[in-house]
């Protein structure tokens, strides 16, 4: 294995540790660090440029990936704008999403929304995720439960492991 392959697991490997931080810290505070986010893109770099050394990658490629990110960080900003993502979740998503790029980008989405999902079911049934949400009485109303907040970071963290696990496995 040459030095650019190690290089590029070690990427992966700090990758998956943030995503996990990410989502350890919503489910805590309901706030993602924007450091969690400043240190995925960071990596995100230094393991495009191990892919370009490798000749994996091209320029082309992490300017698709990037073109990937802000459409997202565009759409996430329009749902932070109506209340349905938070801003941590928001830029964890997009800097999440530079990994995926124009290849696992519909997997990262799709992964990210089941696992949403599920946790939004897990609320709708008065699951207490996150000690700082509202834990709603047992015969609290649907709509008090929706309002309760809904840590996404560990969504996020799935889609984004999803993605490692499948840029580790090419």
């Amino acid at each position: 294995m040459s030095l650019f392959a190690l290089l590029q697991t070690g990427c992966l490997i700090a990758f998956a540790l943030l995503l996990l931080l990410g989502a350890w810290q919503d489910l805590r505070t309901l706030q993602i660090a924007d450091a969690v986010s400043l240190g995925i893109v960071g990596v995100f770099v230094v393991w495009a440029l191990g892919g370009w050394g490798l000749g994996t990658l091209s320029l082309t490629t992490v300017g698709l990936a990037l073109a990937c990110a802000v459409a997202v960080f565009a759409v996430g900003a329009v749902a932070f704008a109506a209340g349905a993502l938070g801003g941590g979740d928001v830029k964890l998503l997009a800097a999440a999403s530079l990994f995926a790029g124009m290849g696992p980008i519909s997997d990262f989405l799709l992964v990210t929304a089941l696992v949403g999902g599920v946790l939004g079911v897990a609320v709708l049934a008065g699951a207490p995720l996150s000690p700082l949400a509202q834990t709603p009485a047992t015969d609290a109303t649907l709509r008090t439960r929706l309002r309760s907040g809904l840590p996404y970071g560990p969504a996020i963290a799935a889609g984004g492991l999803w993605v490692a696990g499948s840029l580790a496995l090419q």
